[in-house]
């Protein structure tokens, strides 16, 4: 089968080629998938440049996520057959013609979408769930402040915020991203780089959750807008991981700090997040209210320019390769 390589090089025209392995094998609990589309994600871009490996066990092809149809089926893979068409979660291996994961991190095609818009799924709404729903505790009333609002990831908050009953803040770098946002529903839609950002969110009421996907630039800021007993999760650190926080003001506001990753959960903490997001999530996706923005998609041997306009921060939504 094709797949995309990492051989090494300062950018991903000189990192990535076009390659051959063989044909994977699915183990016990197991599917193999003939891929259709795989989602680029950041962390794609990390592991290019070294600073993200893989976990144990998993592929060191790049890829976290896929549609397509399972081709082949191994012992006690539950209830799918030959000729599903499914999205998965991977923890690796999804640039490339085939994929074998684990049965448990495999979801139908919700209604209504195609592969390519299924394959912008599994991990943005896994990520949003997990840390906006269960570690954040978003609850319907509450406002939750999204910083990055027009990534893949936040404007998939976005909607599943909105979905829940929840009010949106969202913050991104410009004029056109910001009504972007807005578009995407959010209730207040701020341009960062322009006036009192600090201000602008503690007239729009302050938050009880934040998504940061910031990091240190917005430590100050984060803790300065979240409400008495907020919430603030950390899931990327792009203006870097080390940031100052004011212990007494945490404490003064009941202020819970948490973060994740999912790439490293156990395969049966995937499972379950799997479950849960096919009953609380696939049926917003499917009434309309959770859809997947693609800003562009490339072929599978132009991998390198998918990451390049990842890379470039100009795109609103999700970036597809094509199998």
């Amino acid at each position: 089968m094709r797949v995309i390589e990492i051989k090494g090089g300062s950018g991903p025209a000189d990192a990535l080629v076009v390659a051959e392995r063989p044909l994977p094998v699915p183990g016990p609990g197991q599917v193999r998938i003939r891929v259709a589309a795989a989602g680029v994600n950041r962390p794609d871009l990390l592991q290019r440049n070294g600073g993200y490996p893989p976990p144990p066990g998993a592929s060191d092809i790049l890829g976290l996520e896929v549609a397509g149809e399972i081709d082949a089926v191994g012992d006690g893979a539950g209830h799918w057959s030959v000729g599903d068409r499914v999205c998965a979660l991977l923890g690796g291996g999804g640039y490339a013609e085939y994929v074998v994961v684990d049965a448990g991190q495999v979801l139908p095609i919700p209604e209504g979408l195609d592969l390519v818009q299924a394959a912008a799924l599994p991990e943005t709404v896994f990520t949003v769930f997990a840390n906006v729903f269960e570690a954040g505790a978003l609850k319907a009333g509450e406002t939750l402040l999204i910083h990055g609002a027009t990534s893949g990831i936040g404007v998939t908050a976005i909607q599943m915020a909105r979905a829940a009953g929840a009010r949106v803040i969202a913050t991104s770098r410009g004029a056109d991203k910001a009504a972007a946002a807005r578009d995407l529903g959010a209730d207040v839609s701020l341009d960062a780089t322009s006036g009192d950002l600090k201000q602008a969110i503690l007239e729009a009421g302050g938050a009880d959750v934040v998504l940061d996907m910031v990091g240190a630039d917005y430590a100050t800021l984060n803790q300065s807008v979240l409400k008495p007993g907020g919430r603030w999760v950390v899931i990327a650190t792009l203006t870097g991981p080390l940031a100052e926080i004011d212990l007494m003001r945490l404490m003064l506001k009941r202020i819970v700090l948490t973060g994740s990753t999912l790439r490293s959960r156990a395969a049966a903490e995937k499972a379950r997040l799997a479950a849960e997001v096919r009953s609380r999530v696939w049926p917003w996706i499917e009434a309309g209210q959770v859809s997947p923005r693609i800003e562009a998609t490339f072929p599978l041997k132009d991998a390198a320019a998918a990451h390049h306009l990842l890379e470039g921060g100009r795109h609103v939504g999700k970036i597809v390769l094509t199998i």
